[in-house]
């Protein structure tokens, strides 16, 4: 058993826009080798969440830390940014994300697009990255669209060519920002997989996603978000099987296959 700091922890997140609340007090831990979902309803802060973890967005109060080590902060309130740019990129490059549109780059090859960061962000040798690109590629499925442009695979092939590009990156954790809510149910199928896999592995990953059953079948710890706070959280067959508040039971009631447990370990 580890008592190594946890990968990402957050505590007492504020982040409005303007006089827009949008986190009111929020704290996550991502212990090493944890999956920890954030579900709740469009406008719920959870994207919001996510971009703050690798500061994509500046939050006004309360503390992030990676590795034990807090983010350093210069200013406060609506003009709060972190202080050290360095630190950024080091936070960045550890936090590889998962975007809902791919953002694949549609002038480099599939496998150019795996290996650029690598190469240009983290200085890494070229051979040596093209073998771990390859070998990502083959993880997800794709190792035959290496000289395929972008344009040329479906949507779940452009979904898996970008988490291979974040694996590529070889980060302490992942962050997947509704990955697969773009993508017809076949394909959403295809990306679950890698996820799924990936999760088998022990990696450190924070999903938001709107797929209740696979929250349920990946997850160690589910938040459940609701205007800004964390309305309920627990262990998935808690949160799921044995809802407390009102307004998750809705939210849960409301459309979404129900979730089984008889395969979770």
């Amino acid at each position: 058993m580890t008592h190594s700091a946890p990968v990402i922890a957050i505590h007492n997140l504020h982040k409005s826009y303007g006089d827009l609340p949008v986190l009111n007090g929020v704290d996550i831990t991502a212990p090493k080798g944890h999956v920890i979902a954030l579900i709740g309803s469009s406008g719920s802060g959870k994207s919001t969440l996510l971009r703050c973890c690798n500061l994509l967005e500046d939050s006004q109060d309360g503390e992030i830390l990676f590795d034990g080590k807090p983010v350093l902060w210069a200013g406060a309130g609506l003009d709060r940014r972190p202080a050290s740019p360095a630190q950024v990129r080091q936070i960045r490059t550890n936090l590889s994300m998962v975007f809902q549109q791919f953002n694949l780059w549609s002038h480099l090859t599939v496998l150019q697009n795996v290996m650029e960061a690598p190469i240009i962000v983290q200085k890494r040798d070229r051979a040596e990255v093209e073998e771990k690109a390859r070998a990502y590629l083959a993880k997800v499925g794709i190792a035959d669209k290496a000289d395929a442009w972008p344009s040329q695979l479906s949507g779940g092939q452009q979904q898996r060519a970008a988490i291979a590009r974040a694996l590529c990156m070889e980060p302490q954790a992942l962050l997947f920002d509704e990955p697969t809510s773009a993508l017809d149910p076949e394909l959403e199928q295809e990306v679950i997989k890698v996820i799924k896999d990936l999760a088998a592995e022990g990696r450190t990953m924070i999903i938001v996603t709107h797929d209740m059953r696979m929250a349920a079948d990946i997850s160690d710890h589910v938040i459940f978000l609701h205007q800004g706070r964390i309305e309920e959280e627990g262990p998935p067959e808690a949160v799921f099987g044995a809802p407390q508040s009102q307004r998750l039971q809705q939210f849960l009631s409301a459309g979404q296959p129900h979730a089984t447990f008889a395969n979770k370990e």
